[in-house]
């Protein structure tokens, strides 16, 4: 599968909304409502079903939606749990200096001393920065700030930080 056909999380169904099939969705996109543009959705796990978004809106601190085919609040109460996939495609691209944080998660991440310190195994945020959370001999977390991190090169699966090894 390709970069570009690679299926990316973008959120997830976590209720329902009403009694005509609204669900309630946690979106992982920044800003929030940017997951209505990323339709179609692909829910479930293995099949994934495709659902069109049909209207959506920021709702309190997440969004609501509507999908073609869910009609009611019964059919809504089944995607409950579902994760919201896309094709990273969808996304759009970046400038040289932005990142999607799936493209990070797997990379390769070695200090200027060309020590391995893992791989990328999620990112979190802290508020001040994000944190890359590195998977390997041991867990770390590292800043993922300008004065870390020297040169992310998406190509080669690597991120060169200044970053001790003993951290």
């Amino acid at each position: 599968m390709s970069d570009a056909e690679r299926l990316v999380a973008v959120g997830r169904i976590t209720g329902v909304f009403g009694v005509r099939g609204w669900v309630r969705v946690y979106s992982y996109t920044q800003p929030l409502e940017n997951i209505l543009e990323y339709g179609p959705w692909l829910l479930g796990g293995d099949p994934q079903r495709a659902f069109a978004v049909v209207d959506g809106q920021v709702h309190g601190k997440g969004i609501v939606a509507r999908l073609a085919g869910i009609d009611d609040r019964d059919l809504a109460r089944g995607l409950i749990g579902a994760e919201i996939a896309v094709p990273r495609s969808r996304l759009g691209g970046t400038s040289e200096s932005e990142f999607f944080w799936s493209d990070l998660i797997g990379l390769e991440v070695v200090n200027l001393a060309g020590a391995s310190l893992g791989t990328v195994s999620e990112l979190m945020e802290t508020g001040g920065n994000d944190v890359l959370v590195l998977s390997g001999e041991k867990r770390r977390l590292v800043p993922f700030t300008r004065r870390v991190v020297q040169a992310v090169d998406l190509a080669s699966r690597r991120i060169d930080v200044d970053w001790d090894a003993d951290f």
